[in-house]
Formats: structure tokens, C-alpha cells, sequence
């Protein structure tokens, strides 16, 4: 009982953005005798989870998003010490690479999903903005990732997104690659019509597609 005590603190912590509450939490659970995988699978991920369940009901929003999302990150940096220290590997949902398209310069957006997806656990390499299809495969291959993902947040830019769809074909990488497309302009119809295997509404959508495209 006193383990479901602590996981469920664990869990509101993430709900209420307490990133000291958060690490304390993580360092007692230690302390008791938990596993890091358990402290994070069964405590802090389903609090994760249910703050992006409250952001896309529009009952939570996006400043709480992000202390959410920081809260997360504060308490896996300490778990995955713990993990480093006992042997133990660090734990990663997968590698997500991600980038906003070449010619557009904004990353607020793409900032926030990236912070997401470190929070649910994923390894994220973000590139930037204004990054071209070219150095993305690049990129992409040199770091093995799972998931590449997109944005554009102008109508302009988007054709860009279905360049790198191409891309991947001629190079016979589309297998190996998943790929999530998002941003102001980019609709459900979109990714479809260019071959994207995903589309993201917002940053709680990206990590829910990332998460079922790794199951896929």
C-alpha cells in the first residue's frame, strides 16, 4: 500500500507541475526499494499521460503543459541515473528526430512537442528550424532514429514536408523511417495525401501518434 501511496504521489506530482515535489518523490521511491522502471512506468508516465488527456480536453493548458513536461524531465533525469548506476540501461520510449522545415523559421510550436516527447521519454534530436530534407536524412541515419517529425507553419513551406516523403522513397528508406507531419496549416488530409504515417494536432497528439507508430 505504501508503494501505490508513493506512485500515485508520483502521479501528482506530474498533474500539478511540482518538479521538486517530483524528485523527491523519485529519490524516496529509491530509497524504498523501487525500481526505477517501476517508479517511471507505473508512477510518473500515467501522470504524464493524464495531463496530455487534459490538455486535449482543453481542462488543462499550455503553461501547465510545459511545467508538466519540465516536472517529468527533472524526475527521469534522476531515475535514469539511478538506472546508469545499477547497471541498468537508460530507459528510451525510442528516438524521434525532429525539425521545422527548410524556409521556415519557427520553432515554438516544434519546441513544445520536442519537450513533450522528452517527458514521455523518447530520445529527441531537434534540429531546428529552416532545416533542409537533405540534412534531415542525414541525421536521421547517422542517429538510427525511429520516428522523423515535421513542421510547417506555413502554407508556403508544407510542400516540403511531401518533398521528404519522396525523399524517403527514392532513397528506399521509407520503411525505415515512421514519420509525423504537424503544424497551423497541416491536416489529417495532408498527411495522407503525401504519405506521412502520422498526423499530430498538437503536442499531446504528437506523442500519443509517436507512441502508437513505435507499436505499429
Amino acid at each position: 500500500m505504501k508503494n501505490d501511496a508513493l506512485l500515485n504521489d508520483a502521479l501528482q506530482a506530474i498533474v500539478e507541475g511540482d518538479a521538486e515535489g517530483a524528485v523527491d518523490i523519485a529519490k524516496q521511491g529509491l530509497e524504498m526499494g523501487l525500481a526505477p522502471n517501476r517508479l517511471i512506468d507505473d508512477g510518473f508516465i500515467p501522470g504524464i499521460m493524464e495531463v496530455g488527456d487534459r490538455f486535449e480536453e482543453g481542462t488543462l493548458f499550455l503553461p501547465e503543459l510545459m511545467r508538466a513536461a519540465e516536472t517529468m524531465k527533472e524526475a527521469l533525469t534522476v531515475l535514469n541515473e539511478a538506472l546508469a548506476t545499477s547497471g541498468g540501461e537508460k530507459r528510451s520510449a525510442g528516438k524521434f528526430l525532429i525539425a521545422t522545415v527548410e524556409s521556415d523559421i519557427h520553432d515554438i510550436g516544434k519546441g513544445i512537442v520536442a519537450s513533450l516527447l522528452v517527458a514521455n521519454g523518447f530520445e529527441v534530436i531537434d534540429l531546428g528550424r529552416d532545416v533542409s530534407n537533405a540534412a534531415i536524412l542525414e541525421k536521421a541515419v547517422e542517429y538510427d532514429v525511429d520516428i522523423i517529425g515535421t513542421s510547417s507553419l506555413l502554407t508556403t513551406t508544407m510542400i516540403q514536408q511531401k518533398h521528404l516523403e519522396n525523399l524517403l522513397l527514392e532513397r528506399g528508406l521509407k520503411g525505415k523511417f515512421k514519420t509525423i507531419v504537424g503544424g497551423a496549416p497541416v491536416t489529417e488530409h495532408w498527411a495522407k495525401r503525401i504519405g506521412a504515417d502520422a498526423f499530430a494536432e498538437n503536442a499531446a497528439d504528437g506523442v500519443t501518434k509517436a507512441m502508437e507508430l513505435l507499436r505499429s
